[in-house]
């Protein structure tokens, strides 16, 4: 072949082989730019999409935390609103079924007969650092009063008490009869008239009042806010919160009401065993408490002239009297050292 010939053909494969790398680099620029363009086109709508998104969340938590705050301004006012001012309210917590003319008739008979009881025992009193007590008009006074003021309002929060503390044992179970009625397709209303139905007393009680008063048209707030005013409890507050978040921001009912139902058993479990600890203390304050009266009755059974001097003499007066306000400070540090409030 000739020389100029092959010249000529390397020059044409070597301009060949320039184009072919050239073109190679330049469509991987291409496809390259075209892969930039087309990641920066989905960031900037991922971007936009995200804000959007952030923009939800951030409102639904503002919603949210507005929500939660007109609810705490609400649980304060019903806290307020729960503290019974009224002998009316008292006999509603307690259960009974009365009139507030029954009631004081009640403790005006009941505060005779104390009275009555004064008169027949025949005490003239007593005199503590010269001051003479043997007034018996007064004591008799003293004991109509305590008997009519006094005595009835113990009877009260002591019912009261009773009455709470059966309703936290059933309170749990009838949130697991909401729950399963919720999860079986029943509307509120039906579950908790299926409680009333079902359940005992007291619990059977106040479910059939807050049915009656959703059926009535009352509405969800204004029923919860009244069963809640007439059984202040704890447990009864976290059930109208939970009830009143779910009919304001929606969500699953059940499964706040079953976790809330977990909530209620744990603290069952806890005040029981905080009660089974604090029994051995319980009952040293108990055996402390009763130790002077023992005393006291076996001095008096074995020499009664001996103990009786703290009864006729005023050194003895004034000597019962010290003992008294020792043995209730005493009382009250005890009570305060072995009361837990869940």
């Amino acid at each position: 072949m000739d020389s100029s010939l092959m010249v000529f053909a390397v020059a044409g494969l070597a301009f060949l082989a320039l184009a072919g790398i050239g073109l190679a680099f330049t469509s991987g620029e291409g496809d390259a730019a075209k892969k930039r363009a087309k990641a920066i086109g989905a960031g900037v709508s991922a971007g936009k999409v995200r804000g959007k998104v952030h923009d939800e969340n951030s409102k639904r938590r503002a919603k949210t935390q507005e929500m939660l705050e007109n609810l705490r301004k609400q649980d304060k006012e019903r806290r307020k609103s729960i503290t019974p001012r009224d002998v009316a309210s008292k006999i509603s917590q307690a259960g009974l079924e009365m009139p507030v003319t029954a009631f004081w008739i009640g403790s005006f008979v009941l505060g005779v007969v104390c009275a009555f009881l004064i008169y027949l025992s025949g005490a003239d009193g007593l005199v503590i650092a010269g001051i003479s007590f043997k007034s018996k008009p007064v004591m008799i006074a003293g004991a109509f009063l305590a008997g009519s003021l006094g005595l009835p309002r113990y009877i009260l929060g002591f019912l009261t008490k009773r009455r709470y503390k059966k309703m936290i044992n059933q309170f749990a179970d009838a949130l697991d009869i909401i729950v399963r009625g919720v999860r079986s397709g029943l509307p509120l209303n039906e579950c908790i008239r299926i409680i009333a139905k079902e359940s005992s007393d007291p619990l059977r009680k106040e479910f059939i009042t807050l049915a009656d008063n959703l059926a009535m048209g009352a509405g969800l707030d204004r029923s919860l806010n009244s069963f809640y005013k007439r059984v202040p409890l704890q447990e009864v507050n976290f059930f109208v919160i939970v009830l009143m978040i779910q009919a304001k921001a929606g969500g699953n009912l059940s499964e706040a009401l079953g976790n809330l139902s977990t909530v209620i058993r744990a603290r069952k479990m806890m005040r029981e065993k905080v009660k089974a600890l604090s029994s051995e203390a319980k009952a040293s304050a108990m055996i402390i408490g009763a130790l002077p009266f023992a005393v006291g009755l076996m001095v008096f059974l074995t020499t009664p002239d001996y103990i009786m001097q703290l009864f006729i003499t005023e050194t003895g007066h004034v000597i019962l009297a010290v003992a008294a306000t020792m043995m209730g400070m005493g009382v009250m540090v005890m009570r305060k050292m072995i009361n837990f409030d869940m």
